[in-house]
């Protein structure tokens, strides 16, 4: 649903003319005080960044490479069942944990302070077919600054999906289900084909001139994917090479469904606010954080759990602030939440199944048209975005 502000409220037709009564309505002043005490956040953890941080990420590289070469040394054991199973599953954790703890976050920028040139975010590069530069852009650039604005997030349904009420329904969408369906399994390809925009590619907005470099780029980078899990490590294992091959297949499967699932629970949940270009034109700093509070969802679980998700179970924190060490996000969410209750704001979160479930119900409502499943209630946060005149 879209974060209205009060200054477009009387723009607004229909129900959104009329503030709901049980609405939180945050002043001009209030949404700048917000920023201000994010900022001091986020500068506490600056300055106190250092060994501790620096010994957590080492510890995950390690913790990765180990089960990446246990994976594949037990794919020479792959004629029995337990073994391949260990195998997959060794190197399904390897891979999670190359793109979420570690490949997402160093090409936020996490740990350019460390100066290390393996952990630099313009350099580094990342196990699987999407290339790095591609996906900062689309990511870091584009989902980042335009978080939840219809129209520009291009995240918001990754171009194939409905998943707000303010995307046009249209009768191509009554396949929404099986889109996402076939997003979750075949994750890493769509994230690869996500700066392509090939939607504007076929609608004419971008000619295959413009996607050109973009095309070349991917064929490199998929190619060597390609080559390495399915040719050159089943290969390896000689006589065992369709069997090493099923197992590359398996653990990417289920590197692709947790990634999805995680991405998605932060993102579309039930509660998670959507905006407009026009409310969203001239923001300040503070309501560009009230924005990204709005606009996200976390994950309750467990340190390992947090740990496999990259720490986007804290998503509201990682999108307030993306390039700080997500280790950092659970001693931040607190304070955070405690922000949010003192401004009456919603902090939305919730166990993982509870989450995707509410997700997975949104995709088969918004598979209909609106005159069959009714309009989502007007936000239960309204945003007064123009400084009241003394």
């Amino acid at each position: 649903m879209f974060g209205i502000s009060l200054s477009s409220l009387p723009l607004l037709g229909g129900a959104r003319n009329v503030t709901p009564a049980d609405s939180v309505v945050l002043s001009y002043e209030q949404v700048e005080d917000i920023g201000r005490e994010l900022d001091e956040l986020r500068a506490r953890v600056v300055a106190d960044l250092g060994q501790k941080d620096r010994d957590y990420i080492y510890s995950i590289i390690k913790a990765q490479r180990g089960f990446e070469v246990a994976g594949r040394g037990l794919m020479y054991l792959g004629f029995l069942p337990p073994f391949w199973l260990a195998a997959v599953g060794a190197l399904g954790v390897s891979k999670i944990l190359d793109n979420m703890e570690i490949g997402h976050n160093v090409m936020h920028g996490q740990y350019d302070w460390m100066r290390e040139p393996g952990l630099n975010s313009r350099v580094f590069e990342w196990d699987t077919v999407c290339p790095a530069d591609q996906w900062r852009h689309s990511h870091n650039y584009m989902h980042h600054t335009y978080t939840n604005i219809v129209g520009r997030d291009r995240d918001i349904g990754y171009g194939i999906l409905r998943m707000d009420e303010g995307q046009k329904w249209h009768p191509y969408y009554l396949g929404n289900p099986v889109y996402a369906f076939a997003l979750m399994m075949l994750f890493e390809w769509g994230v690869m084909l996500h700066d392509l925009e090939a939607e504007n590619v076929i609608k004419g907005k971008r000619t295959w001139r413009d996607v050109k470099p973009l095309l070349q780029g991917m064929r490199r980078k998929a190619g060597r994917q390609v080559l390495k899990d399915y040719v050159v490590f089943p290969a390896l294992t000689g006589p065992l090479f369709v069997t090493t091959l099923l197992g590359n297949v398996g653990a990417n499967l289920v590197r692709n469904v947790w990634t999805y699932s995680i991405i998605f629970c932060g993102h579309f949940p039930t509660g998670v606010q959507t905006f407009t270009e026009e409310e969203t034109a001239e923001e300040t700093r503070g309501q560009w954080y009230v924005r990204q509070m709005l606009g996200s969802a976390n994950i309750e679980g467990g340190r390992l759990f947090h740990i496999m998700s990259g720490n986007l179970s804290h998503q509201i924190e990682h999108h307030l602030f993306p390039d700080l060490p997500a280790n950092r996000y659970p001693e931040m969410a607190p304070q955070v939440r405690a922000l949010c209750e003192k401004h009456g704001l919603p902090y939305n979160t919730g166990g993982f199944f509870r989450q995707i479930g509410s997700v997975w119900a949104k995709i088969f409502k918004l598979a209909l048209p609106d005159f069959l499943t009714g309009s989502t209630p007007p936000p239960g946060v309204i945003v007064e975005r123009q400084k009241t005149a003394a």
